[in-house]
């Protein structure tokens, strides 16, 4: 019984000198998808949609919530929003071909349409996240007119 409290005894110690450490945040400017929303120009809906669906994993800008100061999840939510980022960054968007923008708008409507994203494990802590019928067809109707704008772009004169 002894060697069982020594041991919770030195996790518990761990555990808490774990809680000075922490990754870097993913706090930077909202303006950072300016360019993304100019080039876009998604409709006023839309525009709230993805603020409060989509940004906090695909742009430079992250609401974190209270839980985020808890190690280790913190680092598990600092790997999540890393991933987001390189599938998909809102805040790097002029950087990209056309082409790969119009594949990343195919991705949207797919992922949305099928209710893959925004993820669940998202949606279960921001309940503001989880998409109507009526949202996802807002989405989707503005990546399709955004496609056909690419695709116009894309074609040789």
């Amino acid at each position: 019984m002894k060697m069982i409290k020594k041991v919770l005894l030195l996790l518990l110690i761990a555990f808490g000198v774990a809680q000075f450490f922490g990754p870097d945040k993913n706090e930077g400017d909202l303006k950072s998808v300016n360019a993304f929303l100019a080039e876009t120009n998604p409709p006023e809906n839309v525009k709230q949609i993805l603020k409060e669906t989509c940004y906090d994993c695909h742009s430079d800008v992250t609401r974190y919530p209270w839980y985020n100061n808890i190690t280790p999840v913190n680092y598990w939510l600092a790997h999540h929003v890393d991933e987001g980022k390189e599938e998909l960054n809102f805040s790097n968007w002029v950087g990209n071909s056309v082409k790969r923008k119009d594949h990343k708008f195919e991705e949207i409507i797919e992922m949305v349409e099928a209710k893959e994203m925004p993820l669940e494990s998202y949606t279960i802590t921001h309940s503001e996240a989880k998409l109507s019928d009526a949202q996802i067809k807002a989405v989707v109707d503005w990546a399709q007119l955004v496609r056909i704008k690419y695709g116009m772009e894309a074609k040789p004169e």
